[in-house]
């Protein structure tokens, strides 16, 4: 079956059933699969080949989720940009994946066409709420989907490098084939007709690798712009929602709430978290105030989500007499192959430290347009993660510290580099680094340590308000620490891992 078949087939089995609801509408399995198709010859004939990339960006809606199996239908690679990122970045998105056209939401689409002189691939850019539902009214739905073969490529997933520029991970149809089938086979309560799930986080990522999945069985996905909790919690409770996906910083906010018992929450039957690690005292907290329904999944827009699952049962068994065991990200499952290794490549012995290390099918095929990349991230099959961790003898993960500099604040991936260009660029900055520190709500907040120059003077509030200008939110840093001098190498290169170090000591997780 082709991945554009998968709503045509839910169609078929509950034409009448809702499968997404956002703000503005309830589409059904049918009128879903009808709206993509549609999409799909019209993205055609506005010169989409299979191949081409189509960008989207927007914020959670039902939109997104009919680009990304209109392209699955037509064969073009989707190309799905955070709606959190700056102009520049999105900019530089647009270039290196060459897309020829770019679905938007109308905030997102404004802030392209001032910069449409810098784009002249981008054959076309068609916003939401403006020219697309005309698109779709005039199009007939395509008759017949593209076949795409396994190794051909379905999604460039961008994420930071180690220098702060993105890179994509070339996630093949092949890969999205495994995707599902390792959902299917998670050791998780299964999604059914009639099962609600709600995606609080960015669809075009991490959260929206789940709507495939919820589609085949049937499942509706409720589509939230962003994260508010009263929000949420009135939906849980009004469209008696089923499962979520979330952060550590979102289920912080939640039982960190005072009211939280006059919410109904009693449909929830699935809690799944990720992205980011979660303090096992927070976890406790969650459980008593969710019930046991926690499951932690760890993995990569380079691994086509989760590869390890702590399941609903393994935090029962943790909390009934192995509480450490909820500091562990789970054991693999499914087709994939996960181990932790030395640096010679050998399994490490249960305790000692080793970096994890992924194969199988659902693996990314490379870096685009970055060969120097592919070779470093995937040696003989295997994708390097960067993520150092141990593990016991029942082979359960426990992530301890990370080889690459990355901050995860919040469930989002910050490099170092990202922040500390915009640091340097302020007169009175000489030195800079950024490093994730401890933080009870977002697992670590971006600190900024600086050395000033000479004669110069500069407080905190200056630095941070500086930063607020040029940076997206959850980049910016959180709090500024001044030093005379920053540790350095040999080469006299600073070492980041030296400033971070302090801020660590004491903590048994250092991520």
């Amino acid at each position: 079956m082709q991945l554009g078949d998968i709503s045509t087939r839910a169609a078929r089995y509950w034409p009448e059933r809702v499968a997404l609801i956002d703000g503005r509408r309830r589409l059904s399995f049918a009128q879903l699969d009808e709206r993509a198709a549609r999409l799909a010859a019209a993205l055609a004939a506005l010169g989409a080949r299979p191949g081409d990339r189509v960008a989207v960006q927007a914020w959670n809606r039902a939109e997104v989720v009919e680009v990304e199996l209109a392209c699955y239908k037509g064969g073009f690679i989707k190309v799905p940009l955070n709606a959190r990122l700056s102009s520049d970045e999105t900019v530089h998105t647009l270039q290196d994946s060459q897309a020829g056209i770019l679905v938007a939401g109308p905030e997102h689409a404004a802030a392209v066409e001032a910069r449409r002189a810098e784009l002249p691939l981008l054959r076309r850019l068609v916003t939401l709420e403006a020219d697309y539902e005309a698109l779709l009214a005039a199009a007939a739905p395509l008759a017949q989907g593209h076949a795409a073969a396994d190794d051909d490529v379905a999604v460039l997933h961008y994420t930071s490098g180690s220098s702060g520029v993105l890179k994509a991970a070339m996630q093949t149809f092949g890969n999205r084939r495994a995707m599902l089938r390792k959902f299917l086979m998670a050791p998780l309560p299964r999604p059914r007709p009639g099962d609600l799930q709600a995606h609080v986080g960015p669809i075009t990522h991490a959260s929206g690798m789940h709507l495939v999945y919820l589609i085949w069985c049937g499942a509706a996905s409720l589509l939230l712009g962003r994260f508010d909790e009263e929000e949420l919690l009135g939906a849980i409770q009004r469209e008696r929602v089923t499962r979520l996906f979330m952060v550590p910083t979102m289920i912080n906010r939640l039982v960190a709430r005072n009211d939280l018992a006059r919410w109904d929450l009693s449909s929830l039957n699935c809690l799944l978290y990720g992205a980011a690690p979660m303090a096992p005292a927070l976890v406790e907290k969650a459980i008593a105030a969710f019930g046991p329904i926690l499951a932690q999944g760890y993995g990569a827009g380079e691994t086509n989500s989760m590869v390890t699952l702590l399941t609903q049962q393994d935090h029962v068994d943790a909390l009934a007499g192995n509480p450490r065991r909820l500091a562990s990200c789970g054991r693999c499952y499914g087709e994939t192959e996960v181990r932790v290794v030395d640096d010679a490549g050998r399994d490490v012995k249960p305790g000692e430290v080793g970096e994890i290390v992924v194969r199988g099918d659902d693996v990314m095929k490379g870096y685009w347009n970055a060969p120097e990349l592919t070779a470093a991230a995937v040696v003989d099959g295997w994708y390097l993660t960067g993520d150092l961790a141990t593990v016991d003898d029942e082979a359960y993960i426990y992530i301890v510290d990370r080889k690459k500099e990355m901050i995860i604040s919040g469930g989002f991936n910050i490099y170092p580099a990202e922040v500390e260009q915009v640091l340097y660029a302020h007169p009175a900055v000489f030195e800079a680094a950024a490093v994730g520190v401890p933080d009870a709500e977002w697992g670590e907040a971006i600190k900024a340590v600086v050395v000033l120059q000479p004669g110069q003077a500069a407080a905190a509030e200056d630095i941070l308000a500086y930063c607020a200008q040029r940076l997206p939110g959850f980049k910016r840093p959180r709090s500024v620490d001044f030093s005379e001098a920053l540790p350095k190498n040999p080469n006299g290169k600073i070492v980041r891992r030296l400033v971070r170090e302090p801020y660590w000591a004491g903590q048994e997780r250092r991520v």
